[in-house]
């Protein structure tokens, strides 16, 4: 193809249905010190081998091939992002590459006391932090032992950190913590937080093992309003949930809800691996390896594309509710 050609025309990302994508989630290691029942089986131990890892030049190359063909937002990811020693400096980089409007950061928290003012001075400027429970034993046994405290703290360290908004993600189980909703629900508000409550996705054993929790957030909406009064808004950002602001309070609650009101159609985000793999859905193992190209000496264009290749892949939907068996790998293995 004659590159001059070949340039023009690949000045942004349209898969086969006509989405634009402009979101990349980079997951920068599939380790997590917790074991979450929906995402890490306990005992685990078969995670990919750091001489798989792609390292921070790597990844920069790869993001900047991303920003060049139109995409605008990433989001760093795990396991757990805070686990990858010298994130901060990865942040910084990539926070510097031109046409990136917004670097964000998905965490467990649990490290966020420590890093929260590095993070945001290397130029994150949005937190998503998972936090499921308020109850200490409840978040022990969701998280394989974690401390809630620890998370609390990094918390408080994101908000003198100036990070705005910090949202709580908090993936909603039948018969485990759907009691907690309304009491994390007036958390955020004392706290000024965003509350983004997600469906469980049978993704991986795990995964499907907490489908049996499974809870449709249309209930859940339909509880909280007989509570609140919930308005429709919309929040800065590239991911999938649908908002409401809780009237009389400046709370905005996000509906993430990939089964029961799934929104394949507008989905704008790919992801990309620890190991270099694109994946194009969560609900789908289509996908494409970028690390033997990046260490096989290829050159900018045909990173590119390969890029374009792996969009042209990107299916119509997921096949969660009609496949779920069909994906095998962990939520930690894929970055969320």
């Amino acid at each position: 193809m004659n590159v001059h050609i070949f340039r023009i025309m690949v000045t942004s990302l349209i898969d086969p249905f006509n989405r634009r994508i402009e979101y990349l989630r980079v997951s920068v290691t599939d380790r997590c010190e917790l074991r979450c029942t929906y995402c890490i089986p306990k005992g685990f131990t078969g995670f990919e081998e750091p001489a798989h890892w792609l390292s921070f030049d790597e990844m920069e190359r790869v993001v900047r091939v991303f920003t060049e063909l139109g995409v605008r937002r990433v989001r760093l990811t795990g396991g757990e992002p805070l686990a990858r020693r010298g994130l901060p400096e990865l942040a910084a980089r990539l926070a510097q590459l031109p046409g990136l409007d917004d670097l964000s950061l998905s965490t467990n928290g649990t490290r966020l006391r420590k890093l929260a003012q590095s993070l945001r001075r290397a130029g994150i400027t949005r937190l998503n932090v998972s936090l499921d429970s308020l109850d200490p034993a409840r978040y022990a046994e969701i998280t394989g032992g974690g401390r809630l405290d620890q998370v609390l703290d990094g918390l408080a360290a994101a908000k003198k950190a100036g990070f705005a908004p910090v949202k709580i993600n908090m993936v909603a189980m039948k018969g485990v913590n759907d009691r907690e909703i309304s009491d994390m629900v007036d958390f955020c508000i004392r706290h000024d937080f965003t509350l983004r409550l997600i469906e469980t996705m049978p993704m991986g054993a795990t995964g499907r093992e907490a489908a049996e929790h499974y809870l449709d957030l249309q209930e859940v909406r339909r509880e909280l309003q007989s509570r609140y009064e919930l308005i429709p808004t919309v929040m800065t950002g590239g991911g999938p949930a649908r908002y409401v602001q809780v009237g009389g309070t400046g709370l905005r609650i996000g509906f993430i809800t990939p089964i029961s009101q799934h929104f394949c159609a507008t989905c704008n985000r790919v992801r990309l691996t620890v190991d270099g793999t694109i994946y194009t859905c969560l609900g789908q193992e289509n996908n494409l390896e970028l690390r033997p190209l990046l260490r096989s000496g290829a050159s900018d264009e045909e990173l590119r594309e390969a890029v374009c290749r792996a969009i042209a892949l990107k299916p119509e939907r997921h096949e969660f509710t009609t496949q779920p068996h069909k994906i095998i790998r962990f939520m930690s293995a894929t970055g969320g």
